[in-house]
């Protein structure tokens, strides 16, 4: 049962940031087991129940050993983190609600990193196309604390409504909310509650998104499909042919 970080844990977060090596991490590597690794897996357990019963969709929390995307100087994350998604093959081109703890306090929110142009094209034709549905789910969710955020295309978008330009012209898409290492909530085991409540809050816009997603790669195989089939039928013979 989660009990909530201790403040070791926020200090072992900063103190990896900078002693990123292998000789400080062996010598503090108990700490990070007792104070952050096993507390993490029991929120991650903890949080993920109630999204358990939704189909295709999977929890994990970290581990603070690098991987082949760091650069060769990091040898340890200076966050760890827990994640709730759809299963996929393709982790960023799908929405992650998250959970990040580091030196600073914790982050939290929902990303979709780098996903494939159909997907936001089908983003941007609903936020104008369902009567203002999906503004009032998004701006619901700021309401909750959560900062807009994610790159925007360097050539704007042309909106055709005003009252979405803010999310129109996204070509990633970031809703993020900081607890400061400060905030008792941190260090008490209501922190499992509070996360589960504000992960229901982004759960409509990850299932919405992940319905994109699913919709974009069914259009794509076709595709590729159709272009297949037509490729594999037998030409007709030109009108120079002779036997």
């Amino acid at each position: 049962m989660f009990k909530g970080f201790s403040k070791d844990a926020v200090r072992f977060m900063a103190d990896i940031r900078e002693n990123n090596e292998k000789e400080w991490f062996e010598a503090h590597k108990q700490t990070y087991l007792d104070e952050v690794y096993r507390p993490m897996k029991e929120l991650c357990e903890e949080v993920s129940k109630p999204f358990m019963k939704i189909s295709g969709m999977m929890s994990r929390a970290g581990r603070i050993y690098s991987d082949p995307t760091f650069p060769p100087y990091k040898k340890y994350r200076e966050n760890m983190y827990l994640i709730l998604k759809h299963e996929t093959w393709d982790w960023s081109k799908t929405p992650t609600m998250f959970f990040e703890l580091s030196g600073d306090g914790a982050v939290l929110g929902l990303r979709l990193t780098h996903p494939a142009a159909p997907v936001m094209e089908k983003f941007r034709q609903r936020l104008v196309s369902d009567g203002g549905d999906l503004l009032k789910l998004l701006k619901g969710i700021e309401r909750a604390g959560f900062i807009l955020g994610g790159d925007d295309y360097k050539r704007p978008k042309p909106c055709p409504d005003e009252a979405v330009l803010r999310y129109y012209n996204k070509r990633t898409l970031q809703l993020t909310r900081f607890i400061p290492s400060g905030e008792d909530i941190l260090y008490s085991q209501e922190l499992a509650k509070k996360l589960t409540g504000l992960f229901k809050k982004l759960l409509p816009l990850n299932e919405l998104l992940e319905e994109f997603v699913s919709e974009a790669n069914s259009e794509k195989a076709a595709a590729k499909e159709e272009a297949f089939a037509e490729a594999s039928m037998p030409k007709a013979p030109s009108d120079d042919f002779m036997w």
